[in-house]
């Protein structure tokens, strides 16, 4: 019966987590339809991503506290509730503001079931288990962001736009009902904290700016903008405070001071980067596909789903490495060259022939490589850390991931947007009009256009057309392979900190107090 249990449990916490990252993804394929129903600019739907992380960034690192106020298991339920709810009324939103508004609660709701769930998950299992634990939840945090674009894409290219968030509806009912019978409260929290309603404040108020300035500040044009420069002001000032406050406060919301832990502090940096490297690797990749190589959404989630489903292989694998000792900072080390080489592969290996096939043995490689990173990175993320700390080591953490990957999309956007102009100006500006290959290509594409229309005028009008749809996507295709380039170069920067990282043991009481709480 208790293995019973913990077969729910483990089934509970992966999909309530891989159900969160999905909702971090899933609308990216879907804003151009969800603009032109709802009669909003794009610019203005994107308010549909942004107050979904916005909600989302806050509320984890405050999970920790939230989880020993309430109680977990009320925490956790509740959480789940709110985020079924508001799935059920983004589905029925009339305008984009009702969507907007409805996403942000849809966040609130969405922050608990990672941090929660990965601490249920690590309180279920002892500690000679905890290597299988973070394989199993290190699926959940490589799957959702893989599978949002896949499942986003089929419902957007064959159904309506609203089943995006209909499709939560029923793993939320399910979750609740696993969740009331078979999730327990954490015995390692007894007393109730005082509110620390100063330190809730600053953190909504610093991750809310943060974000927002990363969100929008490519599409503003950064510090020109005065919305941004006054959110950078409120960012600076009240993270600084937030640092101050939660360092003095007696029971402060995010307990700061577990950075101590240096196994903790260099893991949450090198999390950062591998939120970084997972976040811009889903958003580049099907940029490419369909700007530059004209695939539908289907075909990029599709072409995504086999390298998904080999990280289900690949992590249980590296779980039982780990479980049997195996260093941890070996496994992270090459996960994060593989990382590099999947960058390199597609910087040098991509041109604007390249068929789904081309793109097979790189995302294997990715995806061998994120996943022995977030396997390893979730597990060493607690090592060291008392069972009492544990959900707060998580939630900062996952908070890292989360901002490396907001932080990666913001730079990725405003490098994209510069390095295309530089491209296009380069290809531009090496079109001569009177050279030898511009009139034989101009001449082609007009006799080609000529053959079917009337008037010549128009033929050379769309020829011109043509050569300038051309030049932008290579244009494009020399910038997303920059960008695969850019991004192996920001991984390539870390390899310090991992020389740093000890493979630290956790203690014989924490070991026995944990032991005990799993069972």
């Amino acid at each position: 019966m208790k293995n019973l249990a913990k077969i729910f449990i483990v089934f509970t916490t992966i999909s309530a987590a891989i159900m969160e990252l999905i909702d971090t993804s899933i609308v990216n394929v879907a804003l151009t339809t969800i603009s032109g129903n709802l009669g909003a600019s794009i610019e203005d739907a994107s308010w549909v991503i942004t107050a979904y992380a916005i909600a989302n960034v806050i509320i984890i690192p405050m999970t920790g506290f939230l989880a020993q106020y309430f109680g977990r298991k009320n925490y956790y339920l509740a959480s789940i509730i709110i985020f079924t709810v508001a799935s059920v009324l983004c589905g029925t939103s009339t305008s984009l503001w009702e969507l907007v508004l409805w996403r942000f609660v849809q966040g609130i709701g969405g922050g608990a079931l990672l941090s929660t769930s990965q601490s249920i998950l690590f309180d279920t299992f002892p500690v000679s288990q905890r290597g299988t634990a973070s394989a199993l939840f290190g699926m959940g945090i490589v799957m959702g962001p893989t599978l949002g674009p896949t499942l986003g894409g089929i419902i957007i290219d064959n159904y309506a736009w609203p089943m995006i968030f209909d499709i939560n509806i029923p793993f939320g009912i399910l979750a609740v009902v696993l969740t009331y019978f078979f999730v327990e409260d954490s015995v390692h929290h007894t007393t109730k904290p005082s509110i620390d309603w100063t330190g809730i404040l600053l953190l909504a108020s610093f991750v809310g700016s943060l974000q927002y300035v990363l969100e929008r500040g490519e599409s503003k044009d950064w510090f020109a903008d005065e919305s941004i420069r006054i959110f950078g002001i409120i960012t600076v000032v009240t993270f600084i405070g937030f640092i101050w406050w939660e360092l003095k406060v007696k029971e402060p919301v995010v307990n700061l001071r577990l950075f101590a832990s240096a196994n903790l502090s260099i893991t949450t940096m090198l999390t950062f980067v591998s939120g970084f490297a997972l976040f811009t690797s889903v958003f580049v990749y099907p940029l490419l596909l369909q700007r530059v190589l004209g695939y539908t959404p289907t075909m990029v989630g599709m072409s995504l789903l086999p390298s998904a489903l080999a990280s289900l292989i690949v992590m249980p694998i590296v779980g039982r490495r780990l479980q049997a000792g195996d260093s941890p900072k070996l496994f992270i080390t090459l996960a994060f060259i593989i990382i590099m080489i999947y960058g390199w592969m597609l910087a040098h290996r991509t041109d604007i022939n390249a068929s789904m096939d081309d793109f097979f043995f790189p995302l294997m490689v990715r995806s061998v490589g994120i996943s022995m990173m977030a396997v390893t990175l979730t597990n060493q993320a607690v090592v060291g850390l008392a069972p009492k700390d544990i959900p707060q080591g998580v939630a900062l953490n996952n908070m890292m991931r989360q901002l490396g990957g907001a932080f990666g999309i913001a730079i990725m956007n405003t490098y994209i947007a510069q390095r295309a102009a530089i491209h296009r100006n380069d290809l531009v500006s090496n079109m001569v009009a009177g050279s030898q290959q511009f009139v034989e290509r101009n001449t082609a594409l007009m006799q080609g256009i000529g053959s079917k229309l009337a008037v010549t005028g128009n033929a050379q009008q769309q020829a011109y057309q043509l050569l300038d749809i051309t030049v932008t996507k290579q244009a494009y295709l020399l910038t997303y392979m920059d960008a695969f380039l850019f991004s192996t170069v920001a991984v390539l920067a870390v390899f310090p900190l991992i020389a740093l990282l000890r493979n630290t043991k956790i203690s014989a009481e924490a070991q026995k107090a944990a032991s005990e709480a799993a069972h």
